[in-house]
């Protein structure tokens, strides 16, 4: 199950957004339940100070609570940045962060195989 609340003014892409419940169910499972918050910078630079030790904002921070649960926040402006020094459009750079998110909670770190395995996603969903 996918929840998502948007906390910001920011429009949502509509057609990144009609994926991310086929990206969960594929990369996480249609049992896990995940809640996907859409924050702003402010909101986003707190998180990642407060769990992460890190003073500056980021665009995706993804939080396993259970093997079956977890919480993802994405902040679209950051996004939006980071989508330019990727050469990737912005709602193909959004689901390319989503696929990454769901990598993490499926209790990956960085590394070759986590990238492989994106990899995978990403062909599977032309993204």
């Amino acid at each position: 199950m996918l929840s998502i609340s948007n906390t910001t003014k920011a429009k949502l892409p509509r057609l990144a957004f009609s994926m991310l419940k086929k990206i969960t169910d594929e990369i996480l499972g249609s049992n896990y339940e995940l809640s996907l918050a859409i924050v702003s910078a402010a909101h986003m630079k707190k998180l990642n100070s407060t769990h992460r030790g890190i003073e500056k904002t980021t665009d995706i921070l993804s939080f396993p609570l259970s093997k079956t649960d977890g919480e993802m926040y994405i902040c679209l402006s950051e996004t939006k940045k980071e989508s330019l020094k990727f050469d990737r459009t912005y709602e193909n750079f959004l689901l390319f962060l989503f696929i990454h998110g769901c990598v993490h909670l499926k209790g990956f770190d960085h590394s070759s195989t986590m990238e492989r395995i994106e990899a995978q996603f990403r062909k599977r969903f032309k993204i």
